[in-house]
């Protein structure tokens, strides 16, 4: 763990949010420093992304400058025109034919049917930079994760409060590794290093219904392809090559199976980005560590975002659910 256990810790980055908590939705920005090297790997089925394609190690173009996690399905990638706006102005993105033109690779998560219809726009991503920060940030029920839920799999009534978490891990070697996840997965969450299940279905007597059973069962109204997703970026300062980042956000999928279950269904749009900012050298042999310990601060983030999120439109967290804080609304 490293200072603030937040992905900030990696030098440079900043994450900014803006939030519509009437509407439950918003959108989560990383900044970038100068230099950082992008890559991508999409593995759920029902994914929303813009420019990921510029992220393969084949393709030219290897510095990124912003990440963008937004919710409002489809909607919600307007947001990251705004972010360009803005780093745009700043004189912040690539100098091309007299243009600057900022390279934000952009993942959105489906939320439309928790709050009143609404997506954040460009102008919400123009807010999300403007308040982008580095150090503490906040977690749970904010930005991208707003309107995230969990435990869908026995159907939305039964669901649970996702949101935005954070995790950062420190190597011998000075390197550290983070990640910054916005979870909206319809599977439950388990904590890789204990064991103990934080969230699943909610049952009765504030207890969780058996995974399990429901996934063996096959319900009869399959969970609906593009309604779920988890969203995640890993960030290390080691200085990685493309292709080598692009294979660190690929080992960082292993967080998400590792912590929620079922994962990658076709109702998901699961997508890690991976961002190397390049402060300190590394060994080919060092990028086993790296790659370990991305899968280890995505699964921490992961418990981190349910222990974080607050409920909101009528859908408790799990800790004022099980303790039967909230509203009556909320104690089904």
């Amino acid at each position: 763990m490293s200072i603030n256990d937040s992905i900030t810790d990696v030098a440079g980055i900043r994450v900014g949010h803006w939030t519509n908590r009437r509407a439950a939705t918003g959108c989560t920005v990383v900044l970038c420093p100068p230099g950082t090297v992008g890559g991508v790997d999409v593995r759920g089925a029902a994914p929303g992304t813009r420019e990921t394609d510029l992220l393969r190690p084949e393709n030219a173009v290897s510095e990124v400058h912003a990440i963008l996690l937004s919710g409002g399905s489809a909607f919600g990638l307007a947001a990251a025109s705004g972010v360009m706006e803005e780093l745009a102005e700043r004189g912040i993105g690539l100098s091309f034919g007299g243009h600057t033109i900022p390279i934000v690779p952009a993942a959105i998560l489906f939320d439309l049917g928790v709050g009143r219809a609404a997506h954040p726009d460009a102008d919400a991503g123009r807010r999300a930079v403007r308040r982008a920060r580095g150090g503490v940030i906040d977690v749970g029920s904010v930005g991208a994760g707003t309107g995230a839920t969990i435990a869908k799999s026995a159907g939305r009534e039964h669901a649970l409060k996702g949101g935005i978490g954070t995790a950062s891990e420190r190597l011998d070697s000075g390197v550290v590794v983070a990640a910054l996840v916005a979870l909206n997965a319809v599977g439950g969450v388990r904590d890789p290093q204990t064991g103990e299940q934080i969230a699943a279905p909610r049952g009765k007597r504030r207890e969780f219904q058996d995974l399990d059973e429901l996934v063996r069962a096959m319900p009869a109204v399959p969970p609906t392809p593009g309604e779920h997703t988890t969203l995640a970026v890993v960030a290390t300062n080691a200085r990685l090559t493309k292709t080598q980042t692009n294979r660190m956000a690929t080992v960082a999928h292993d967080g998400l199976g590792s912590a929620i279950w079922p994962v990658h269904t076709r109702a998901d749009g699961d997508v890690v980005f991976g961002l190397a900012t390049g402060e300190v050298e590394v060994t080919a042999a060092e990028l086993t560590g790296i790659e370990a310990y991305a899968t280890r601060a995505v699964e921490r983030a992961i418990v981190n975002a349910v222990r974080s999120a607050e409920s909101l439109a009528d859908t408790p967290s799990v800790a004022e659910w099980r303790s039967g804080r909230g509203s009556k609304s909320q104690r089904r």
